[in-house]
C-alpha cells in the first residue's frame, strides 16, 4: 500500500497507457465457454477455418471430472479436466452432440507407449489466445504449441534430451465412427484417413472420410505402426501374443487399417530441442490434402504462422472498436466476437474442389464454400450480425446454401461436411436468407432459393425430411401429437416462423398470391393457444388440447409432449413477427406484460438455449414496457456472460450464445429474423464503432453507436442528431447513419 501511495500516479498513468495500447485481440479469453456446457475449446485457428487444433482432454483417465467414453459429451475440452492425450484436429465449437475432433497428435519422452490410457499426462502453464494454444506435460516436460492456417494444424513440441515420441492415434476421438487408414509415404510424413460423422444420431448414414497428410520437420530414428488385436479364446491367446493388447509395426511399412490404429516417429533428441509438425486436411483427397499443405505451409515456421492467425483475428476483430466498460466487459464482448467468427467454416481446398451435398461428388468453386451451418440456432443473431459486419461473407454463405440445394435437392437445416443431419427443428434456411434479402443483401439465385423453400413448404410426401410432418401442417394448420413425445408444437412454431419469413420474400418478388397463402399459414400459431393454462398447448389428432397437461413438464431437457428442448412456456411467446396478435390472443397488454413478466419472475426463462432467448426484447414491442427490456438484458448479461470458463450459459451453440451477449452490449439486438429491424437496448459501453464494408454499405463508412449518461434505462435515442421514434431502428437507417447517441437515466 505504501508501495501504490508513493508511486500512485506514475502507476496508474503507465497502466493507462498500456492499456490504451491493447488491441481487440488481446482482449479475447479463449477459456470462457470451456466450463458450464459451453462446449467451446481454446484451441487454435484462423477466422472461420476449416482447422481446429484443440487440446483433447476427455478420455483416458479418473483425473478428468468429463469422460467422452461414461457419459454424452459433445467437446475435445473441459477446463476442469487435467488428463492430456494429445491435439485433436478439426473441431466444432460450441455444439450438443459429439462428432469430429479426431486425428489426435501426442508428445511423449522414455519407453514407447501407444495406449491412451498410459501415454497421456496432466498438464500446466496453460495459455490460449486467438491461433494459438500452448501447455506443458507434466509426465515428460514437454512443451506442446499449437497454431493453425485455414487447412493445416502446425504444433511444435519443445523435448528434454534423450529418447522422445510423436503419436498419431486415429483409433479415438469424439466421432461416432471408427474406421482409419495410414501409410507411410517417407520417413518425416505419412498419409490417411478416418471416418467420420453420425452427428447426434438422428441420420446415422450421414457418414465421411477426413483425409490427411503429416509431416515433421526432422528425420526420425524410427518409425512405425499400431494396431488393436482383438482378444479371441484362451487357445487363441496361448500361440498369439498380441490378442487383447496394441501391436506394433515397425517392419511394416504399407497402408495399414482398422479400427484403433495409430503411427508413431522416434528420435533422439537435445536438451530443449524443437520439432515441428504440420498436419493438412481434406473432405476430397489425400492429394488435396498435400497441395493444402504445400500451399499453406511450404516450409513450417511456427511463429510465422502464430503471428500471421493473430493478425486475421485483431483484423476480423477490429470491425468493432468499443471505448468504455471495465476490461472483463470488453473481454467479455471481444471474446463472444471470436466464438461468432468460427463457424459456419470454409470447406473447399485451395484448388477449389470440396464434396458435393450427400453425393460427394467432386465439385469445384471459385470463391468459398462454407459448411457447418447449425440453422436452427444461428438464423436467430449469427447470421443477421453477419449480414452486418461481413456481408461479403454472408452472401458466400447463402450461396453455400443455394448449391447445397442445387446438389441435394433440398436446403440445408443441420449441415456438416455436406451431410446434413436432419438435427433440431423447422425450416431455418428460410428466415437466414430472407432477413438477409431483405437488409439488400441479394447477390445470389434468389430464384433458386425461393423454389427450395417453396418446395419444402409445399411438399407433404416422405421425401421432405426437411418439414418432415408437412402433411399435417398443411391439413390443419398445426401439427398434432402423433407419439407421446415428439416435438409437435415446436416444430409447427418454427413452420410459422419460416412461413412468415417466405410471405415476406413472396412478397418482394411480387408473387401476390403465394405471400398470402404464407402469411396465413403463419397465423396458425393460435391454434395452440390454451386459455386454461396461459400458455401454448399440445393438440391430439381428433383436435383436443392434451389431457392431462403440465405447461412447466420439459425443463432442464427432459423428454415432454410435443416441445423439443423447453417447456409451454419456453415456446408461448416465440412469435416475434406478431406480438400484436399474441397480445390479442392473450387477453389484452396488461394480461399479455404480466404474463411474460411471470416467465422472468418465477424462472421459467431458460437463458440456455434458444426458443425464448427474444423473450426479454419482446417488452420493447409494447408501448411504456420498454424499461423492461433494458433491465432484464442488463441483468443476464451481469448474471450469466462473464470471463470465466463458465462464462457462457450453455451450449453456445456454433457462436449463437454469444452473439446473443455481443450484440446487447453493442445496444443493439434482431428481435425477428426477417424483419429488418433492431431493438435498441441500453449499450454496455460509452462509444461502439462499427465499420462496414463500402462494397455493400455506401452511405456511410462507420456507424458510431454513443451512450450519454449513466443510467440503466434509455431516455432518448437520436440518429444523426434527429430524435428517432420508438425503440426499434430499421437496419436502413443503421446503416446510413454516422451516429447513434443513447441517452441514458434512471426510471
Amino acid at each position: 500500500m505504501r508501495l501504490l501511495t508513493k508511486y500512485g500516479v506514475t502507476l496508474l498513468f503507465l497502466c493507462g497507457a498500456v492499456f490504451a495500447q491493447k488491441r481487440p485481440v488481446d482482449y479475447v479469453n479463449p477459456f470462457i465457454g470451456t466450463s458450464n456446457y459451453g462446449t467451446t475449446n481454446p484451441g487454435a485457428q484462423v477466422p472461420q477455418g476449416l482447422m481446429n487444433v484443440s487440446p483433447f482432454n476427455v478420455m483416458g483417465s479418473t483425473l478428468n471430472e468429463f469422460d467422452k467414453d461414461a457419459r454424452w459429451w459433445s467437446t475435445p475440452y473441459e477446463f476442469k479436466n487435467a488428463y492430456f492425450t494429445g491435439f485433436s484436429h478439426v473441431n466444432l465449437s460450441g455444439v450438443g452432440c459429439p462428432d469430429m475432433g479426431s486425428l489426435l497428435l501426442m508428445a511423449t519422452s522414455g519407453t514407447l507407449e501407444v495406449d491412451y490410457r498410459k501415454y497421456g499426462s496432466t498438464y500446466s502453464a496453460e495459455k490460449a489466445t486467438p491461433g494459438y494454444y500452448s501447455n506443458v506435460l507434466d509426465k515428460y516436460k514437454i512443451k506442446a504449441e499449437a497454431t493453425a492456417t485455414q487447412r493445416v494444424g502446425t504444433t511444435r513440441f519443445t523435448f528434454p534430451k534423450g529418447t522422445n515420441h510423436i503419436l498419431l492415434n486415429l483409433g479415438e476421438g469424439l466421432t461416432n465412427e471408427t474406421g482409419a487408414s495410414v501409410r507411410q509415404v517417407s520417413e518425416t510424413e505419412i498419409e490417411g484417413s478416418k471416418l467420420l460423422g453420425s452427428f447426434c444420431y438422428v441420420n446415422n448414414q450421414a457418414v465421411y472420410p477426413i483425409y490427411f497428410v503429416l509431416r515433421i520437420n526432422k528425420k526420425p530414428s524410427k518409425t512405425g505402426y499400431w494396431k488393436f488385436q482383438r482378444p479371441g479364446a484362451a487357445w487363441e491367446n496361448d500361440w498369439n501374443k498380441d490378442a487383447g493388447k496394441y501391436k506394433l509395426f515397425t517392419d511394416y511399412k504399407d497402408i495399414l487399417a482398422g479400427d484403433d490404429i495409430g503411427a508413431f516417429f522416434s528420435f533422439e533428441t537435445a536438451e530443449e530441442e524443437t520439432v515441428e509438425v504440420q498436419l493438412a486436411v481434406s473432405f476430397v483427397s489425400i492429394a488435396n490434402a498435400r497441395e493444402n499443405l504445400k500451399t499453406e505451409q511450404p516450409k513450417g515456421d511456427f511463429d510465422a504462422i502464430k503471428t500471421a492467425a493473430e493478425a486475421k483475428w485483431n483484423d476480423d476483430l477490429s470491425k468493432i472498436e468499443v471505448e468504455g466498460g471495465t476490461a472483463d466487459q470488453k473481454t467479455v464482448f471481444y471474446t463472444a466476437l471470436y466464438h461468432a467468427l468460427i463457424h459456419p467454416n470454409i470447406f473447399q481446398d485451395v484448388n477449389g474442389e470440396y464434396p458435393a451435398m450427400e453425393t460427394r461428388e467432386t465439385l469445384k468453386t471459385t470463391g468459398n464454400r462454407y459448411t457447418v451451418f447449425s440453422l436452427w440456432d444461428t438464423y436467430r443473431n449469427v447470421q443477421p450480425l453477419m449480414s452486418l459486419l461481413f456481408p461479403d461473407r454472408q452472401t458466400a454463405m447463402i450461396r453455400s446454401m443455394i448449391g447445397m440445394y442445387k446438389e441435394h435437392g433440398w436446403m440445408p437445416k443441420w449441415e456438416l461436411y455436406s451431410r446434413e443431419s436432419y438435427t433440431m427443428d423447422g425450416d431455418p434456411a428460410i428466415p437466414v436468407i430472407v432477413d438477409a434479402w431483405m437488409k439488400g443483401i441479394r447477390d445470389y439465385d434468389i430464384d433458386a432459393a425461393y423454389a427450395a423453400f417453396y418446395k419444402s413448404a409445399t411438399v407433404t410426401d416422405s421425401s421432405n425430411r426437411i418439414r418432415p410432418d408437412n402433411a399435417d401442417y398443411v391439413k390443419y394448420n398445426y401439427v398434432p401429437l402423433r407419439d407421446s413425445f415428439d416435438n409437435s408444437v415446436s416444430h409447427a412454431i418454427e413452420y410459422y416462423v419460416a412461413d412468415w419469413n417466405l410471405a415476406q420474400l413472396a412478397k418482394s418478388l411480387g408473387k401476390t398470391d403465394d405471400a398470402k397463402m404464407f402469411a396465413a399459414r403463419a397465423n396458425g400459431y393460435q391454434h395452440y393457444y390454451s386459455k386454461e393454462y396461459g400458455t401454448f398447448r399440445p393438440i391430439l389428432p381428433n383436435g383436443d388440447f392434451l389431457s392431462p397437461f403440465d405447461p412447466l413438464m420439459g425443463a432442464n431437457f427432459e423428454p415432454n409432449h410435443g416441445f423439443h428442448e423447453g417447456n409451454a412456456w419456453n415456446y408461448s411467446f416465440a412469435i416475434p413477427y406478431d406480438i400484436d396478435g399474441l397480445v390479442k390472443l392473450m387477453g389484452g397488454k396488461k394480461n399479455f406484460v404480466q404474463r411474460l413478466q411471470s416467465t422472468f419472475d418465477k424462472g421459467y426463462f431458460d437463458v440456455t438455449n434458444e426458443p425464448d432467448m427474444l423473450y426479454p426484447h419482446i417488452f420493447s414491442e409494447i408501448a411504456g414496457e420498454e424499461w423492461r427490456t433494458q433491465k432484464l438484458v442488463k441483468t443476464i448479461l451481469q448474471e450469466h456472460f462473464t470471463n470465466s470458463p463458465g462464462g457462457i450459459p450453455g451450449n453456445d451453440d456454433t457462436g449463437t450464445m454469444s452473439t446473443w451477449a455481443l450484440m446487447n452490449m453493442m445496444g443493439i439486438y434482431p428481435l425477428c429474423p426477417g424483419r429488418p429491424d433492431y431493438t435498441v437496448v441500453t449499450p454496455v459501453f460509452d462509444k461502439v464503432t462499427i465499420h462496414l464494408n463500402p462494397d455493400f454499405y455506401q452511405g456511410t463508412s462507420q456507424i458510431v453507436i454513443r451512450k450519454e449518461g449513466q443510467g440503466d434505462y434509455i431516455k432518448a435515442i437520436k440518429v444523426d442528431g434527429k430524435k428517432n421514434s420508438g425503440y426499434k431502428l430499421a437496419h436502413d437507417k443503421l446503416v446510413n447513419a454516422k451516429e447513434i447517441v443513447i441517452t441514458t437515466g434512471n426510471r
